[in-house]
């Protein structure tokens, strides 16, 4: 094991892995604020756009799906994934959160990293990065009156539960999303293709949950790119924040995710160049899911 890293030699190559996605919000979604604590507000960020105010720069508040969250709704996806001998992943490799076992054989921490504070203390940093998140509409968040809050316990001396406000996303909100995964095995990065596409119906906190990829990167195709490389050669298809119409962030994503070695004009589903590889669309979707479906015969059925 390397003291360097703490990573063991693998025995097959490690690449790099880029996956770049639009998400629409199909229905309200609620994602509690980073520092507002059981107050039911969504989280928020401030960003510029086109256009110059007395004093500075013009800027608009739009809503925001965490990374961070993101990244522990898909972690908590492999954690609570079905194994063929009926325990959960979590339960079987003894790996959860906030205890996590940091070994690099466990198909959780290898990529999302982990911290084990009993002795022996050891900690495994994750090869696994999460961005994006800024909604691409300036639709402000909806505050609706709900009946009874989640958390309150009824108390037989109350006859009625107590009404509470809510803010939500607002439904149809566009979020570009990525994830980027450094120095990984080709099996490292199938947790990583299970635990995104596993996660899209699961993100959000209470209910309703769940987003789906927007489609029309070509003829009705997910906005969906996956780069596997070890030179990047392709242009990002990153949404500026500062955009704020839904055709325009999707025409920016569309001609970057064609845009490979200095070549816009290509509009193939697989982009083969030297030490890169690019999928866009059905054929993006198609690997993530042939992916996604080795972690489940590799790991989930595997047998003990």
């Amino acid at each position: 094991m390397s003291e360097i890293t703490g990573l063991e030699k693998s025995d097959v190559s490690r690449m790099h892995f880029d996956v770049y996605a639009i998400v629409e919000g199909a229905q309200e979604l609620y994602f509690g604020h980073e520092v507002q604590v059981n107050v039911n507000l969504v989280e928020t960020v401030r960003v510029p756009v086109d256009g110059k105010v007395e004093g500075g720069t013009k800027s608009t508040e739009k809503c925001y799906l965490s990374p961070t969250k993101r990244r522990g709704v898909e972690r908590r996806s492999l954690i609570w994934a079905p194994t063929a001998d009926g325990q959960l992943l979590g339960d079987k490799l003894e790996c959860g959160v906030p205890k996590t076992c940091a070994k690099q054989k466990c198909p959780i921490c290898s990529v999302f990293g982990g911290l084990q504070t009993t002795k022996p203390q050891k900690t495994l940093v994750g090869r696994l990065v999460h961005g994006g998140g800024v909604a691409v509409q300036r639709l402000p968040p909806e505050e609706k009156q709900r009946a009874m809050h989640p958390s309150k316990i009824y108390k037989e001396t109350e006859d009625n539960p107590s009404p509470f406000k809510r803010q939500y996303d607002q439904p149809g909100l566009l979020f570009p999303v990525y994830n980027h995964c450094m120095s990984i095995t080709d099996q490292e990065f199938q947790a990583v293709a299970y635990a995104f596409l596993d996660a899209l119906a699961r993100i959000g906190a209470g209910n309703p949950k769940g987003v789906r990829i927007d489609t029309g990167l070509r003829e009705g195709e997910p906005f969906l790119v996956v780069d596997r490389y070890l030179t990047p050669k392709g242009q990002r298809p990153v949404v500026s924040p500062s955009i704020c119409e839904a055709e325009k962030a999707r025409q920016s994503f569309r001609e970057s995710a064609f845009q490979v070695y200095g070549e816009s004009d290509r509009n193939e589903s697989m982009i083969e160049v030297e030490n890169f590889t690019r999928r866009s669309g059905q054929e993006a979707l198609r690997f993530l899911q042939e992916q996604a479906d080795g972690f489940v015969n590799r790991v989930l059925n595997a047998k003990a």
